[in-house]
C-alpha cells in the first residue's frame, strides 16, 4: 500500500466552522475527533451516544467541541442550531445505521434518515454560512445485484432492507434538492451550497460497541473470552479502517468549499478490490490477530433477515478526479483495532489511543503489510 499524505491536513480546517450531525456516534466521533486536531471549530448535532461505553463520552468531546444534544426529526431546534453555528461546512452523518434494526423498526428508520435529511437541507436554505454539504450514506444504497464487481456512482439506487433503501431514498432526496434549490448551474447566482453526497464501505475501527456489527460482536466475544458467532460466513463486504471514508468526506468537502459545484455529486470511497473479504476471513484474521490461544468462531445456524450476500464498490472516480486513496489495508486495520481495544483494555487515554492512530494515517504508514 503506498504511503499517502493527504493535501487538507495543515492548512484548509483551521478556524472552519462545521457543523456534523451524528457526532455522538462511531464514525461521527473520530471525525470529530480529527476535525478538532486541525483546528476546526466544530458544532455537532445528535442524539446521545448511542452505546455504553462510547469514544464520545471516553474522550469527553463535549469538553471539547460545541456539544448539542438533539434529534434530526425535530426540525425547529435543528434549525436553531445550524443558525447559530454559522458553519461554512456541513457534514451530515446522523442516522438510524443498522440493517437488522430497521427490520424491527421501519417506520424509524425512515424518519430519520429521510426527513431528518430533509430537515437538515431546509435548514442549509436558510444560511447565508453554508458552502459546502456533504451527505454520507452507504454502499447499501445501490440496487444490489450480487454482482462480483464494484458498483459505479451512476449504477441505479435500491435496497432490498428499510436500512438500504432509506439511505438510497436519501440519495434521491440530495439529488433532488441538488437539481431544485442548488443546482450548479446557478451557483453563485441565486445560491453558494455545493451539494454531495458519500457512499462508504463497511467502516470498521477500534472503539466500536454497537450492536449488531461483525467486528464489535466479535470483541465483545473475545473479551469475554467467548466463541464467536457469525451469521453469513460467505458474504462479502467492502471493509475499510473508519479512518479511510472520514479522509474522503473531509477531502470531498474541501473540494466542494474551493470549487463549489464541479464536485457536486455521488462520491464511493471504499477499499481496494483485494479488500472485499467474506466475514470468515475477517473472523479469522482478528482471531490471529489478537493472539489469545482458544479463541475461535462457529456459525449462527439460525433464522435471521435477509442481507446481501455479495457488496463491493468501484472508487475509480474518487481516485482519479479527489485523488483520494486507501491508506491502510485491511490486514493492516484489523491490527490497529486490535491494539486499540488492547490499550483500551489496559485503561489508557481513549483520546490519545485515538490522536496516535490519526497521526500515523496522516503520516501514510511505511509498515502497512500485503494480505
Amino acid at each position: 500500500m503506498e504511503s499517502v499524505v493527504k493535501p487538507y491536513v495543515k492548512s484548509f480546517w483551521k478556524n472552519k466552522r462545521v457543523f456534523i450531525t451524528g457526532h455522538t456516534g462511531f464514525k461521527g466521533a473520530w471525525l470529530s475527533i480529527w476535525l478538532n486536531t486541525l483546528g476546526a471549530k466544530v458544532t455537532g448535532y445528535a442524539l446521545k451516544p448511542p452505546t455504553v461505553p462510547s469514544i464520545f463520552n471516553l474522550c469527553k468531546l463535549d469538553d471539547k467541541i460545541e456539544s448539542i444534544i438533539g434529534d434530526v426529526r425535530d426540525s425547529v431546534k435543528l434549525n436553531k442550531a445550524l443558525a447559530l453555528a454559522k458553519p461554512d461546512v456541513v457534514i451530515h452523518m446522523a442516522a438510524q445505521p443498522l440493517v437488522r434494526e430497521s427490520y424491527k423498526n421501519p417506520v424509524e428508520t425512515y424518519d430519520i434518515n429521510v426527513m431528518g435529511l430533509i430537515n437538515l437541507f431546509e435548514a442549509v436554505r436558510k444560511s447565508k454560512t453554508v458552502r459546502s454539504v456533504v451527505n454520507v450514506t452507504t454502499d447499501k444504497c445501490y440496487e444490489n445485484r450480487e454482482w462480483p464487481w464494484g458498483y459505479r456512482e451512476n449504477e441505479p439506487m435500491g435496497g432490498y432492507d428499510p436500512y438500504s433503501n432509506s439511505k438510497a431514498c436519501s440519495e434521491l432526496v440530495t439529488s433532488s434538492y441538488r437539481n431544485s434549490f442548488f443546482n450548479p448551474k446557478e451557483y453563485g447566482e441565486s445560491h453558494n451550497v455545493a451539494l454531495a453526497s458519500a457512499r462508504a464501505g463497511n467502516v470498521i475501527g477500534g472503539g466500536d460497541w454497537a450492536a449488531d456489527r461483525l467486528i464489535p460482536d466479535c470483541i465483545k466475544s473475545l473479551l469475554k473470552k467467548k466463541n464467536i458467532l457469525i451469521r453469513n460466513p460467505q458474504a462479502i463486504r467492502p471493509w475499510q479502517h473508519v479512518l479511510e471514508p472520514l479522509s474522503g468526506y473531509m477531502l470531498l468537502a474541501q473540494r466542494l468549499y474551493e470549487k463549489g459545484c464541479v464536485y457536486a455529486e455521488g462520491w464511493n470511497f471504499g477499499p481496494d478490490d483485494s479488500d472485499a473479504k467474506p466475514v470468515e476471513w475477517i473472523v479469522r484474521m482478528l482471531c490471529k490477530k489478537w493472539g489469545v490461544a482458544g479463541t475461535g468462531y462457529s456459525i449462527d445456524r439460525g433464522k435471521h433477515p435477509h442481507e446481501a450476500n455479495y457488496l463491493k464498490l468501484d472508487c475509480s472516480k474518487s481516485k482519479n478526479l479527489l485523488s483520494w486513496r486507501p491508506v491502510w489495508n485491511l490486514e493492516y486495520t484489523i491490527e490497529k483495532i486490535v491494539e486499540w481495544t488492547k490499550e483500551y483494555q489496559q485503561k489508557k487515554d481513549v483520546y490519545t489511543i485515538c490522536l496516535r492512530q490519526i497521526e500515523e494515517y496522516e503520516a501514510g504508514s511505511k509498515e502497512v503489510k500485503s494480505c
